[in-house]
């Protein structure tokens, strides 16, 4: 996988995109950190790229708060103790 700077970016951007196809990916950064992908997509792609893409990040997001309730403690609360919480938070709303 080829990491290109968003300078790069900038500025080769005709190489960059000559190059993607064959790539598939790259990385872009900025200051040495990653904070984007490039990936190859043709119209025929399109849609089941977007759809794993998103699904990519909604697995992440439920890993992510998984080691947050861990992190809080809050992973061993019962079915019972959530559905209290929840009558709680609505109870509130209502007045």
């Amino acid at each position: 996988m080829k990491f290109l700077s968003v300078r790069d970016l900038r500025g080769k951007s005709a190489q960059v995109w000559k190059e993607l196809p064959e790539e598939r990916e790259m990385v872009v950064t900025s200051n040495g950190r990653p904070i984007a992908i490039l990936a190859a997509i043709t119209e025929a792609n399109l849609e089941e790229s977007l759809s794993a893409f998103r699904q990519a990040r909604a697995v992440e997001a439920v890993v992510s708060l998984q080691r947050r309730s861990i992190q809080q403690g809050t992973s061993k609360i019962s079915m019972d103790e959530i559905n209290e919480e929840i009558k709680a938070v609505r109870k509130k709303r209502a007045r």
